[in-house]
């Protein structure tokens, strides 16, 4: 994957950092992102260490790691990044313990920082109805009309799915099932789960693959769901750039990204009475907690209704 820093650590350290990489690669199945920032996070973690005297993993315990953390602080890092990088250290040394590279798990007693809890912004039902407005039917003629189609398709689908970015991007033709209108996901570490879809999304799919796909397959297609213009698999800045640019054209909107849409999608789900389990096997969430987050937006929206609307309030 390449180095992540130009420091030179100790090779003993530097060993430990590959098998640590081959493990997150191998058995965790994680994407190579998510593997390159928990590298560097580690990377500074024992450049941290070695600063400070340590040259033996064993001798890392709670009093480094805190320290790191502080470190953090004053270079101004944000809360969620010391956040991650407090996680990313303690499942890096409960791998140590778990491997018998080193005799205790020193992660095991660090705190995270406690975190804000900010509610991400969510679109109401009508700008949701606003957004999924097809686009001006071009020309079929016109360049322009196999990507209109798709990018239809793909509003439609980020919506009545509430999947990430990541997931629609990695779609395959037959992830697709228009009989049960369900779609195959696989999400964080590979774990496979089938969302519903409804009518407009079916249809907006269908449009897409009879009409759009053809004009924009390419050799190098394969069986990849979504193209971009150049016939391959469309990539996530694609689909970013797209939500972004849709959001401008509804009047008084937040300017959210597909993470938006999959928020919007949850919010929706519960204020129509869905169940929060259910949402969360919707959205793939391992912790009912993360899902909960949706209940708070919901009664903040109830509390901003009740505000405005009861002669009490």
């Amino acid at each position: 994957m390449g180095p992540v820093s130009d420091v030179e650590l100790p090779e003993a350290f530097a060993q430990v950092l590959a098998a640590y990489e081959r493990h997150l690669l191998s058995e965790r199945d994680l994407t190579s992102h998510t593997v390159r920032a928990y590298l560097g996070d580690l990377t500074s973690l024992l450049e941290h260490a070695q600063r400070l005297g340590v040259d033996d993993l064993a001798e890392l315990d709670l009093t480094v790691l805190r320290s790191w953390l502080a470190k953090q602080k004053t270079l101004g890092k944000a809360r969620t990044t010391m956040a991650r990088r407090a996680t990313a250290a303690r499942v890096f040394t409960a791998w140590l313990c778990r491997t018998g590279r080193i005799p205790s798990d020193p992660g095991a007693a660090l705190l995270s920082p406690k975190m804000a809890k900010t509610l991400p912004p969510v679109l109401r039902a009508d700008e949701a109805r606003a957004l999924l407005e097809p686009a001006p039917a071009p020309d079929e003629r016109e360049e322009s009309a196999p990507v209109a189609l798709r990018d239809d398709a793909i509003l439609e689908l980020l919506y009545a799915t509430g999947m990430r970015v990541g997931e629609l991007c990695g779609l395959d033709l037959d992830d697709l099932d228009f009989d049960r209108r369900v779609v195959r996901v696989f999400g964080k570490g590979r774990k496979e789960r089938t969302i519903p879809f409804g009518v407009p999304a079916s249809e907006a799919l269908r449009g897409w693959l009879a009409l759009g796909r053809p004009e924009l397959r390419a050799e190098g297609s394969g069986a990849a769901l979504f193209l971009g213009v150049r016939g391959g698999r469309i990539d996530q800045r694609a689909v970013r750039s797209l939500v972004h640019r849709r959001m401008r054209e509804v009047p008084g909107a937040p300017d959210i990204g597909p993470h938006g849409l999959r928020h919007s999608a949850a919010t929706h789900l519960l204020e129509g009475g869905a169940d929060l389990r259910s949402v969360q096997e919707v959205l793939g969430h391992a912790s009912l907690a993360t899902t909960q987050l949706y209940t708070h937006i919901s009664s903040e929206r109830l509390r901003a209704a009740y505000q405005q609307a009861h002669p009490r309030a």
